[in-house]
């Protein structure tokens, strides 16, 4: 994989082409920094059109305003789900 620049995991890079080499159709974000990095990866995923998983106890930020933005504020505009670990094990583990 190349190398990203920017926030997005997805920018400069051929993530998109390794992940749909794959069939891959999913992709759980989890990570630093919620509301910069986080965003901008699951915001590119769904417009590339994955089904993208928002996992909101594995996620950071600098403060718990920005965490709340991340998650309920923006994190609906472009995840599918919004799930703590637990519930993302137990939604995986059932599919």
């Amino acid at each position: 994989m190349h190398e990203h620049w920017g926030s997005s995991g997805f920018a400069n890079s051929d993530l998109d082409q390794q992940l749909k080499q794959f069939g891959i159709q999913r992709v759980i974000v989890i990570g630093m920094i919620a509301h910069t990095c986080i965003e901008a990866t699951g915001r590119f995923a769904m417009e590339l059109g994955y089904h993208v998983t928002l996992v909101k106890d594995a996620t950071a930020d600098f403060s718990a305003e920005a965490m709340h933005a991340a998650h309920a504020i923006n994190g609906p505009a472009y995840a599918h789900a919004i799930l703590t670990t637990g519930e993302a094990i137990a939604a995986f583990a059932a599919a």
